[in-house]
This record gives structure tokens, C-alpha cells and sequence, in this order.
């Protein structure tokens, strides 16, 4: 029956604590192993809250080879990617290339959509489960444009991709766009609205998910790594850590950009960069904007939090260093003055930048489903912007992959084994 069958999941961030509230509410006994303590800093906490249904076009989008390249020149940039002789960065660096087309591009739109959409439906059904508690926003998006030409540029491709996959999309002007948002002065020639998109409060949907996992008997693991597997006949029959070996019926990855060397022992290749974001958080800000907003030119994502402002953004693949690049953080900062008048690098005086590490694919897809040659692993990982808008979606799927039933979304664009 199913309320016998155990899984264990190593990783417990947004994804991994979706995986586990999807699979308690099927009924298998779940433990959840997480490295850090209750509580700690993960990628999703300092991120922008977007959960964006316009988000459809993948990172690795036509052009972004010759940006890149450009780019890499300057570690001001929105996409760095520090040089470095790595044979996994070397790897994923070409496979980032070969998926830069207009082809790729066209055939993710349709299952990125799908996975947002459902997502967001999911996100609705568990602010009423949890009453609100990380303070759910369904104001949508706007892209703001400061340049005429951007405007039009986004208007030609991706409102018009968005529209074309049924996912509404207006294009405004300076004064349509003043009167959606009329909490702040903005220096724009206009903007494309997505009014299907939404927002949240990160450092509150977190322990919401955590206070409803416990409440439904998931077993914690905390301060607890994974160093090791030990798998017999095509399964894995037990999982090393350092709270001693753990067993169960299935296993799920969810380590988010550690996930590739969690597994590097089962002879599996996950390509997979760290793609490090920094944001910076206003605690009392003098805007008060209802809507997340795009700071197109900039690449600056800004996003109301209760009585909090969050602006983040960049994108560095640099590995796992925790060095704080402050030309990166200050670039943010420029990018929010030049768009919003009223503020002044008094604003952010004090304000301690937060970055964290996305989970980059080569092809900008996550990847989900039964991992490598174990009928018993599979994982839920490589989501690199998108970690927190597809959470419930990620987690679903994941249970129904491990029910044996059809997914609600097509995964074949998700197959982890894809780069073997």
C-alpha cells in the first residue's frame, strides 16, 4: 500500500521541501535531509518572490553565446561567467551554445508555460492551506523599458511569444505604465505588463512550508550531509550521511547546484553550473510599489515584501565562491537610481548585500525524473531562475513520477539523463 512506502530526499530547500509536501500528502512516509541547520540561508530566501508564468523562454535564448562572450570581458555584467580551466564548466559551456537557438527557444516556451501555470495554481491552493502566510501577490509583472527600441525589441519577441502560448502580455506607454504603478516615479518610455504573474515573500514561504510538512509527520534531518551511496542491482539500497546510513523504498535528489557532486560517486554526470544572484533589501523604503517589477535594461528584478523592498539580480558562474563581487552589487544599486528618481545611494547606506547559488542547466531546463541507470533515484534539480516559481510544481510532478503515474506536465524536455 502506499502510506508503506518510505522515501528519503537530500536537500531540504524550496524544491526539496516541495517534494516533500506532495509526497506526505500521498501518503508516504517522508525524511528530509538538509545539511544546514532549521532555518538557514538557502538560494530561494534572498530571491526576488516571482512566480512568473511570463517566464518562458529559457536562459540559454538566441544571442546569448555572442553576450556572453561580451560579457565575460566585464565582471560589471548582468551574465558573468568567470574564465576558468574546468572540463564541467568547459562541458556545460558548450552545451550552453548548442541550445542558443531559435528552434530550442520555440520548444521549451510550451512546457515552461505549462510548469508556471501549474505552479501558480499550486502556490494559490497553499496560501489558503497556510492563510496567507507568506503574503501571496497577485498583482502580475511589469517589464519596464527605459528605451524606446527595448520596448519595442521585447515587444516583438517576448510579449509577442507570450501572447502567441496564451499568456497575456500589454504593452504600455510611460503614462499607462504610471497609472498601474502609482506608488513611485518611474523613468521609463514604457513597459509590457504580464498581469498573470505574481509575488511572495520568500523568507516567510519557507517556514510556512516547513510548520505544514511537520504538521503533516515529515521527519527532519537536520545538519545532515550526504557523502555517499550504496546501491546493489541497478537500485540504491541505502544513502550515506553524516547521521549514519538512512534506508528507504526511493530516494530524491534536490540538491540544488550541489547536486551534481552528490551523485558524482553513482558514476552519473548531472552538467549543472552555480549561477550566483545577489539582492539587496530595504527594510523601511520611501516607494511603495504593489506590483514586482523588471528593470529590463538593467537586468534588476524589484519586488515588494510587506513593508520590504528587495532588488536583485545578475547572474555570475563563478563555482561555489563566496566572495562577494561589490562592482556586481553596485551595479544593482545603479540600475535601481536610474530607474526610480526618487531614490539615492542613501537608500541602500548599510544595507548588507545577500547572495545565493542557482541551480544552472546548459539548456535552461530543470531536470526531473528517474536519474541514471537506478530505478529507485530521481531528482528535482537545475530550475537556475525559476526555483521558486516551479517549488509545488517540481514537487508534484516528482510524486507522481515516483506513483508511476502520468505527469501533469510532458517531461520529455526534463529528462535528467538528457547530456549522458
Amino acid at each position: 500500500m502506499r502510506q508503506s512506502k518510505s522515501v528519503i530526499i537530500c536537500g531540504g530547500g524550496v524544491i526539496g521541501l516541495s517534494c516533500a509536501y506532495y509526497l506526505a500528502r500521498e501518503g508516504w512516509r517522508v525524511t528530509l535531509v538538509e545539511r544546514n541547520a532549521e532555518g538557514a540561508d538557502s538560494c530561494a530566501h534572498g530571491s526576488a518572490g516571482y512566480v512568473s508564468p511570463s517566464h518562458i523562454e529559457p536562459i540559454s535564448a538566441p544571442g546569448m553565446v555572442w553576450k556572453g562572450l561580451k560579457w565575460m570581458l566585464s565582471s560589471r555584467s548582468p551574465f558573468y561567467i568567470k574564465p576558468r580551466l574546468d572540463s564541467d564548466l568547459i562541458r556545460w559551456g558548450w552545451l550552453f551554445a548548442r541550445h542558443c537557438t531559435e528552434a530550442h527557444r520555440r520548444r521549451s516556451a510550451p512546457v515552461l508555460r505549462d510548469l508556471c501555470l501549474e505552479s501558480r495554481k499550486l502556490f494559490v491552493e497553499l496560501s489558503d492551506i497556510s492563510g496567507d502566510a507568506f503574503e501571496w501577490k497577485q498583482e502580475g509583472l511589469l517589464n519596464l523599458c527605459q528605451l524606446p527600441e527595448t520596448l519595442d525589441k521585447y515587444t516583438q519577441g517576448l510579449a509577442a511569444l507570450c501572447n502567441e502560448f496564451g499568456i497575456e502580455a500589454r504593452v504600455l506607454d510611460a503614462a499607462q505604465t504610471a497609472a498601474l504603478e502609482p506608488g513611485a516615479k518611474l523613468k521609463v518610455a514604457g513597459s509590457i505588463y504580464f498581469p498573470i504573474d505574481a509575488h511572495l515573500s520568500p523568507r516567510l514561504f519557507i517556514p510556512a512550508l516547513t510548520a505544514l510538512l511537520k504538521d503533516m509527520g515529515v521527519k527532519f534531518s537536520w545538519n545532515t550531509s550526504v557523502y555517499g551511496w550504496r546501491a546493489e542491482g541497478g537500485r540504491i539500497a541505502g544513502v550515506s550521511t553524516t547521521a549514519g546510513d538512512l534506508v528507504a523504498d526511493e530516494y530524491v535528489l534536490t540538491g540544488g547546484s550541489w547536486s551534481p557532486a552528490m551523485v558524482r560517486d553513482l558514476d552519473i554526470r548531472l552538467p549543472m553550473q552555480a549561477g550566483k544572484g545577489y539582492s539587496l533589501t530595504l527594510d523601511r523604503p520611501r516607494l511603495q510599489l504593489s506590483k514586482s517589477l523588471l528593470l529590463t535594461e538593467r537586468r534588476v528584478a524589484v519586488t515588494p515584501m510587506g513593508d520590504k523592498l528587495r532588488f536583485g539580480g545578475t547572474m555570475e558562474i563563478s563555482g561555489h565562491s563566496d566572495t562577494v563581487r561589490l562592482e556586481r552589487v553596485e551595479q544593482i544599486k545603479a540600475g535601481a537610481l536610474a530607474f526610480f528618481p526618487e531614490l539615492t545611494a542613501a537608500d541602500f547606506a548599510g544595507v548588507k548585500p545577500w547572495f545565493g547559488y542557482r541551480p544552472v542547466s546548459p539548456d535552461g531546463m530543470p531536470y526531473i525524473g528517474r536519474l541514471g541507470r537506478y530505478a529507485n533515484l530521481a531528482t528535482a534539480s537545475g530550475h537556475a531562475m525559476l526555483g521558486l516559481t516551479l517549488g509545488p510544481v517540481s514537487g508534484l510532478l516528482v510524486a507522481e513520477v515516483l506513483a508511476g503515474r502520468k505527469p501533469s506536465v510532458n517531461l520529455s524536455l526534463l529528462n535528467p539523463n538528457r547530456f549522458v
